[in-house]
C-alpha cells in the first residue's frame, strides 16, 4: 500500500516551522509529512513582504505540493487556524487529489465569508489584543504588520492568554520568536467557502481545540454545524483540550488523530 502524505498548512503569522513537532512525530511513526511555507512566509520571505499576495497565491503553492505528493500515494490535507481557509480553497479546486481534509481549530467557512463570521461571533482574546500590536496602517502598507516580538509584559500576558494559556512563558517566547510579523491582507471570501460539489464529497475531520481563546470553540462549533447542515457527509469531530498553539507542545495528541483517520 502506498504511504499517506500529510500536507500541513500553517495559520496567520506562522510558517512551516510551526509544524515541526507534528512533522517529527508523524515521521517517527513511519509517516510522510510535508509542512508548507505559504508565499511570503518562513523561508519564502521576500523583500516586499506580503504586498500583492492573496488567497490565489496560497492556493497555487499548496496545490503544487499536493499534486507532487499525490504521485506517491494518498494525501491528507491539514490546516491550522487561518490555514483552514487555504485548505478549503485547495479542496474546492482539486478534490480528486485528496483523501481527507482536516481542520485543527481552523477556519471552515460555509454559509458566508470570514468577515461576516467575525462580525457575528464577536471578538476572541486574540481579536481584542490585535489592534495594540499593529505597527502600521494596513491600508497604507498593503499588508498586516504586528509586533509579536514585544517585550511589554502586559502584551505578553495577553498573548499568553490568547495563544498558549496552558504553556509557560518560556514556551510562549519560543513560539513568538519563530513567528512572522507580516501577513497577507487580501482574502478571497468566495474562494475560501466550502463548495458542496467538490469539498463536500471529501471525508473531513474537525479537531476541536476546546481551550482555544484565539479561535473560540463556539466558532469552531458553528463551522461544523453549518457544514453538517449543508452536506450529506458530516464532520468527524475530535476534541483536544489544549490552546490555540498547544499542539506544538503536545504533538502526539494531534498525531493520534491524524494516524487514526
Amino acid at each position: 500500500m502506498a504511504p499517506t502524505t500529510y500536507v500541513l498548512v500553517h495559520g496567520a503569522f506562522a510558517n512551516a516551522a510551526h509544524w515541526g513537532p507534528v512533522s517529527r512525530a508523524l515521521a517517527l511513526h513511519g509517516h510522510r509529512a510535508v509542512a508548507v511555507d505559504l508565499p511570503g512566509h518562513g523561508l519564502d520571505a521576500r523583500p516586499t513582504g506580503m504586498v500583492g499576495l492573496s488567497t490565489a497565491d496560497d492556493v497555487a503553492a499548496v496545490v503544487a505540493v499536493v499534486r507532487a505528493a499525490h504521485e506517491h500515494g494518498p494525501v491528507v490535507l491539514v490546516g491550522h487556524s487561518r490555514g483552514g481557509m487555504t485548505v478549503t480553497a485547495v479542496a474546492n479546486a482539486v478534490p480528486e487529489l485528496l483523501t481527507h481534509v482536516v481542520y485543527v481549530s481552523a477556519w471552515c467557512c460555509v454559509d458566508t465569508g470570514p468577515s461576516t463570521y467575525l462580525a457575528e461571533t464577536g471578538p476572541s482574546a486574540l481579536d481584542e489584543l490585535a489592534p495594540g500590536l499593529v505597527t502600521a496602517d494596513p491600508a497604507e502598507v498593503g499588508e498586516l504588520r504586528v509586533d509579536l516580538h514585544t517585550t511589554d509584559r502586559r502584551s505578553l500576558d495577553a498573548l499568553q492568554d490568547a495563544l498558549l494559556a496552558d504553556g509557560t512563558r518560556a514556551e510562549l517566547l519560543a513560539v513568538l520568536a519563530s513567528m512572522d510579523v507580516r501577513e497577507t491582507l487580501a482574502i478571497d471570501e468566495d474562494a475560501v467557502r466550502v463548495d458542496p460539489a467538490a469539498w463536500g464529497l471529501l471525508p473531513h475531520t474537525y479537531v476541536r481545540l476546546s481551550a482555544d481563546r484565539a479561535l473560540l470553540p463556539e466558532l469552531q462549533d458553528r463551522f461544523v454545524a453549518e457544514a453538517d447542515a449543508a452536506l450529506a457527509l458530516p464532520f468527524t469531530v475530535v476534541d483536544v483540550p489544549t490552546s490555540h498553539v498547544g499542539i506544538q507542545l503536545w504533538p502526539e495528541r494531534l498525531v493520534a488523530v491524524l494516524t487514526g483517520l
